[in-house]
């Protein structure tokens, strides 16, 4: 692994697991009243594209870390919706 994809690989892993937080309280609880609708909406679309950005390069820690944040964004937007 040369060093930009060690870099990537890193940044990928944090940001994903500092995500987690999060959305294991919002699982535990459901309770959304927190949670900002449209930072979430913005937020779970900026992912989609990162992840599509990814594919399109062929990035593979970019992939990884953007489909794992990209399934707990989307849960936790769909209980923002249902919860609210």
């Amino acid at each position: 692994m040369n060093l930009i994809d060690l870099i990537g690989t890193l940044a990928a892993v944090l940001t994903t697991v500092s995500f987690l937080p999060q959305a294991l309280h919002t699982f535990r609880t459901k309770d959304v009243r927190g949670i900002s609708l449209g930072m979430y909406s913005a937020f779970t679309l900026g992912v989609a594209l990162w992840l599509v950005y990814g594919l399109l390069l062929d990035a593979w820690p970019v992939v990884i870390a953007n489909v794992i944040t990209l399934a707990l964004a989307s849960t936790i937007l769909v209980m923002k919706l249902r919860y609210r």
